[in-house]
């Protein structure tokens, strides 16, 4: 069984790097080609896997199948625009968003399954340092969204915290010396840092996220906390802060079930299954 891996290595913490390290580690034979080199692919492999990495300017030639493409930015416009213009040649359409999935099933009549994204715990680790910040938040304002608001109100009552960028490196130290782990989606998605703050064992706190699979994945108040609205956010901030017992209970239950799980392991796991299933016994050679 040979795979051909398809996406574009420029950063080492996409979501094909963390695929990959599951592939390689699960000792299936694969080969990794960048995107632009996609014409070149000889069609020899039982499988072409493309990864999205928010590049849509080269696609991989129709007649290498089966193929299935693992998308993510349904939630943002122009690339669901480009997502959609690509997908009609693949056999299967694995999507990192709950209603992106629905929505190119029913638009652009593809089998779109569900697969969110996860956790890496050889990154998302768990530290053990001492609680240094009130607040953790590693990422980018994004300005024209709610996130730059939630951002300043926690910056301003909460100084000591680590609200910015990292290196992808030190993100579960940061997360594993916050008290509360902060999430604010920009377009109702459930991004990586979900995952991520719960991997490293801190106390999740994220905007409420409507009808696109949060709660088969984690439960409120149990494995982590929603908010829906900025009064309500400082106000939870403040609760949390005080009463470590309960959030410590929380980040407890948030860190055993992505571990148990929501890591990349049962993402591959999840889509080679179905490979499997659709494809038939031959495939069955991928289950891992």
């Amino acid at each position: 069984m040979k795979i051909a891996l398809i996406y574009n290595k420029d950063c080492e913490f996409t979501t094909g790097v963390h695929i990959e390290k599951v592939i390689k580690d699960a000792a299936i034979d694969y080969t990794h080609f960048w995107t632009k080199d996609a014409h070149c692919i000889p069609g020899e492999f039982d499988l072409y896997f493309r990864i999205d990495h928010g590049d849509y300017k080269y696609d991989i030639p129709q007649n290498l199948r089966p193929a299935v493409f693992y998308v993510i930015d349904t939630h943002l416009k122009k690339p669901y625009k480009k997502i959609k213009g690509q997908v009609s040649h693949y056999d299967v359409i694995f999507c990192a968003q709950k209603d992106g999935s629905e929505r190119l099933r029913r638009e652009a009549r593809v089998d779109a399954q569900w697969v969110p994204l996860a956790a890496d715990p050889q990154i998302h680790q768990k530290k053990e340092v001492p609680l240094a910040y009130d607040i953790g938040f590693v990422g980018r304002d994004a300005k024209k969204f709610a996130r730059k608001r939630h951002l300043a109100l926690l910056r301003e009552k909460y100084p000591n915290s680590f609200i910015g960028t990292a290196d992808y490196r030190k993100i579960g130290d940061i997360y594993s010396a916050s008290k509360i782990g902060f999430n604010s989606s920009i377009m109702n998605d459930i991004n990586m840092r979900i995952f991520e703050i719960l991997a490293s064992g801190s106390f999740l706190l994220t905007n409420y996220i409507k009808d696109n699979g949060l709660e088969k994945l984690f439960q409120d108040k149990k494995h982590l906390v929603t908010y829906r609205n900025d009064s309500q956010l400082l106000e939870l901030v403040e609760y949390y802060l005080k009463n470590e017992k309960e959030r410590q209970r929380i980040a407890q239950e948030g860190y055993a079930c992505v571990l148990n799980k929501h890591t990349y392991y049962h993402r591959v796991q999840s889509m080679f299954n179905y490979i499997a299933f659709k494809f038939g016994i031959k495939y069955n050679r991928l289950r891992i």
